[in-house]
């Protein structure tokens, strides 16, 4: 076979099997040490079986998440139920 016989079945090859998949990137998520964020974070794992144009509901609903564990650690502390005695 010649070279450029090759070439055009590896080609063929290729454009017979058709666009890849959704392929995981591999980010390491290192644990935080808050099960709220860390689970957030956990979320981002779906994205890596959704095809580009799902991946903003996912990252949009971390975002969330994670504004609202951050605007938690600014909320005054709620007294407990024995905590207001007179």
């Amino acid at each position: 076979m010649t070279d450029e016989a090759q070439g055009a079945a590896e080609a063929d090859g290729e454009a017979s099997a058709g666009p890849a998949g959704p392929v995981a990137l591999g980010v390491a998520r290192t644990p935080t040490g808050h099960a709220g964020v860390d689970a957030h974070l956990a979320r981002l794992a779906d994205a890596d079986h959704l095809a580009a144009d799902g991946h903003v509901e996912v990252y949009e609903d971390v975002h969330r998440g994670l504004r609202e564990a951050l605007t938690a650690l600014d909320a005054p502390p709620v007294p407990g139920p024995y905590e207001n005695r007179s």
